[in-house]
């Protein structure tokens, strides 16, 4: 990532980015947690794409390098943890799953103090209640919403193909012919490169994607034909297990 700005203190803070709007790439010398409180957020490193709504948190780690852009109108809260603070124990990026409590205790810790309590930063509230923050982030569970950035250049050939058209319905052998490349040589590349198996892909891709339009207000069931879901219920029950809400609520979250 070219330009990268270095900013040594993480902020915390709320800020509002329009749809499609960026925040270059920098990294800073703390951890940080990014959260939307309304759209969806997506984090960018250099070795793939974190995703979250509003029941997800995306973790950062001190000196990664890191890209933001909004889906939808975004609520973007962030919160900065000096590096000796680590609940987590995590050295790379992670998406986190965001209780009712924890996610009160995000907005009201990127607040500006007087919102929040009343009280200065480093007033023994505030320090409880990023006590209470630091807790429930340790027992927060890590969820599976990413999409990993392949190397090898014919898994990215065939990861583009389904980028450009997430409803493209080819099957791995298929696909594997159009890049010029065997179907158990790609098979292997999902699981060494990406972690996950091809179906596990496409479902973490079709997931991203359907987000994005959600976040940008596109009906449920146009969203579901557009991502390659066989059917609208199909793609609700998908799309509710991953994330814990169904897709007609994702805008009425807040």
């Amino acid at each position: 990532m070219p330009d990268i700005r270095h900013t040594p203190e993480a902020p915390t803070r709320t800020q509002v980015l329009a749809p499609g709007e960026r925040i270059d790439a920098h990294r800073h010398d703390d951890h940080q947690i990014i959260y939307a409180g309304s759209g969806v957020v997506a984090v960018t490193t250099d070795a793939g794409t974190w995703f979250a709504p509003g029941t997800r948190a995306i973790w950062v780690p001190a000196g990664c390098v890191h890209a933001h852009r909004a889906h939808g109108q975004l609520a973007l809260h962030l919160l900065g943890l000096p590096a000796d603070t680590n609940p987590l124990g995590l050295d790379a990026p992670a998406v986190l799953t965001v209780s009712p409590l924890l996610r009160e205790l995000i907005l009201a810790c990127t607040r500006t103090p007087h919102e929040a309590t009343g009280a200065p930063e480093d007033s023994p509230e505030r320090r409880r209640l990023r006590a209470v923050l630091l807790d429930q982030l340790r027992a927060s569970p890590q969820q599976p919403v990413q999409l990993p950035t392949p190397a090898d250049p014919r898994l990215t050939a065939v990861c583009d193909l389904l980028h450009e058209d997430p409803a493209d319905a080819r099957g791995l052998a298929e696909l594997a012919a159009a890049a010029g490349a065997g179907e158990r040589t790609l098979s292997r590349l999902f699981r060494r490169e990406l972690g996950m198996t091809f179906p596990q892909w496409r479902t973490q891709l079709r997931l991203y994607h359907a987000l994005r339009m959600l976040a940008d207000g596109t009906p449920v069931t146009t969203v579901a034909h557009r991502c390659g879901w066989a059917s609208t219920s199909a793609f609700i029950d998908v799309f509710h297990r991953a994330l814990g809400y169904t897709p007609g609520t994702h805008n009425r979250r807040d």
